[in-house]
């Protein structure tokens, strides 16, 4: 792909004074339009040293309002960045709904030079292209116009470059030692942006090469693909405007469904309070040393709580924590998305708030309101709440890939049960604020939340992040199972650390 292109294409200076002001008219005119219609935009630029990339980004913003973008430029991981999926520092620097982020190379650094200095081993490069599709396809679903623009010179081209940096001392701390191994074998170097292009080039996020040897020539055909992307996006987003929500609480159709998974849970399960007292501290005593582990051994853990009102995540989580050591987790109780979250796609909070390595946060509620609350109560359009499944399959794969254990726990009780506690809760003065009419109002919709669970643990319980239903009708025996589950998982996971040496 790259060695056939023509490298001799250029522009006169005449021609680029020509074009270049009605392509910045038109470029800050859709600026304005995509902050009018809340399109977020991002543009990726990746290309060779000395291509021009920073350059061309100077050139591109000269026709934008300053206060409408800005500009990431992405080096090697911070040793804090390292703690986190690769992908982590990408998520928590996206553009909310208006705006725009250019990005002076990428999150194609983990396929590129990384992997060229060799920090990206090459079996993770097949894992890591896939996550990187998978994440540009979450973001183009939820509306994002995304650019991606890759500027090519050859190997003679980047040598004089070089060269005419290292000259002066002004401009010499440009070149660095990698750049040079990277036009010393500029070949081995080229066959990885080949690989990189052929696997990330596709109809939601394709590549745009630009030829960067002639700088005028760049920087107008730059600014064309960016007009026409977003005059394009700007055209999608007028031509579908589907409502809010298309069925709200429709039935699953699925015959696979047709059976609730949660009526299968053995409610009848309990512990006398003597069992469980005799279980429950030694439980916590094992949590206590494996949570040492998890933190020495640099193992970042993440535990989702999902159930009924009153199903009792709230007190498991309180005896899983209970002897954890508070530095080394946090508890996430996850409400309805506030105008900053709302702005942004639906996985951005949860991202901005997973765990580094070696430590555990828990979510109480978590991105399954997606498919749960979001679904039922018309919050979100069915093409939307359908395509979750596979962005959160696609996000716990991502974590796990990490190195994260991830388990997401059901906590199930019938609807005898949660009428008994929600009716203790309101004749208590101390839990009263545990109870409000929109309880008694979702317990309306008990039989559509439980179709869309059931689809829910269907479609996202996978190997490397499994649901786990708790029968919780005893609130002792849901407890212990937990923190049973919990210590198991964790036991294995160290299990597999010590045979890997």
């Amino acid at each position: 792909m790259l060695e056939k292109l023509d490298l001799t294409k250029t522009l006169s200076k005449e021609e680029y004074k020509e074009k270049m002001p009605s392509l910045e008219a038109r470029l800050g005119k859709l600026q304005r339009e995509c902050k009018d219609r809340n399109i977020p935009v991002m543009i990726a630029f990746e290309g060779y040293g000395a291509a021009g990339k920073g350059l061309q980004i100077g050139k591109l913003i000269q026709a934008l309002d300053p206060r409408g973008f800005e500009v990431h430029a992405v080096k090697r991981e911070t040793e804090e960045e390292k703690f986190y999926p690769f992908l982590w520092r990408f998520w928590t620097k996206m553009p909310p709904k208006g705006r725009i982020a250019i990005y002076d190379s990428s999150w194609y650094r983990k396929v590129l030079s990384d992997r060229f200095d060799g920090r990206t081993k090459e079996e993770e490069v097949p894992q890591a292209l896939r996550s990187i599709c998978s994440f540009e396809e979450q973001l183009t679903d939820d509306g994002m116009a995304l650019i991606k623009i890759f500027l090519a010179i050859d190997k003679k081209e980047q040598k004089k470059r070089f060269k005419k940096l290292m000259k002066s001392k002004e401009t010499a701390w440009r070149v660095s030692e990698g750049d040079l191994k990277k036009n010393e074998e500029f070949a081995r170097y080229q066959a990885m942006n080949e690989e990189m292009l052929a696997g990330t080039d596709t109809d939601f996020a394709p590549w745009h090469i630009v030829e960067a040897v002639d700088k005028r020539f760049a920087a107008v055909k730059i600014y064309t693909i960016v007009i026409e992307a977003l005059e394009q996006r700007i055209r999608d987003a007028d031509t579908d405007k589907a409502p809010v929500s298309d069925s709200p609480g429709e039935e699953v159709k699925d015959k696979l469904l047709g059976e609730s998974i949660l009526s299968k849970a053995d409610l009848y399960l309990s512990y006398t309070k003597e069992e469980y007292k005799e279980r429950i501290k030694k439980l916590q005593k094992k949590i206590e040393k494996l949570h040492g582990e998890l933190y020495r051994r640099r193992i970042p853990m993440i535990l989702g709580f999902e159930g009924w009102d009153a199903g009792g995540k709230g007190g498991a989580i309180k005896r899983l924590t209970e002897y954890m050591d508070p530095r080394g987790y946090v508890v996430h109780p996850t409400a309805s998305p506030n105008d900053i979250e709302r702005a942004h796609h639906y996985l951005w909070r949860f991202w901005n708030d997973m765990p580094k390595a070696g430590h555990v946060t828990i979510f109480d509620r978590t991105w399954y309101g997606r498919v749960m609350v979001e679904r039922i109560e018309g919050f979100c359009s069915k093409k939307e709440w359908q395509r979750a499944y596979k962005e959160i399959n696609d996000m716990e794969r991502d974590l796990t890939d990490a190195g994260a254990i991830v388990m997401k726990f059901w906590l199930q009780i019938d609807k005898d049960e949660q009428e008994r506690r929600f009716k203790a809760r309101q004749e208590n003065p101390e839990k009263q604020w545990k109870i409000t009419e929109e309880d008694w109002r979702n317990r309306e919709k008990w039989d559509q939340y439980e179709e869309a669970v059931s689809e829910m643990l269907i479609r996202t319980s996978t190997s490397y992040a499994p649901w786990i239903v708790v029968e919780g009708n005893c609130k002792y025996y849901a407890r212990v199972k937990v923190l049973e589950t919990v210590a198991d998982a964790i036991e294995r996971r160290l299990e597999e650390e010590k045979k890997r040496g």
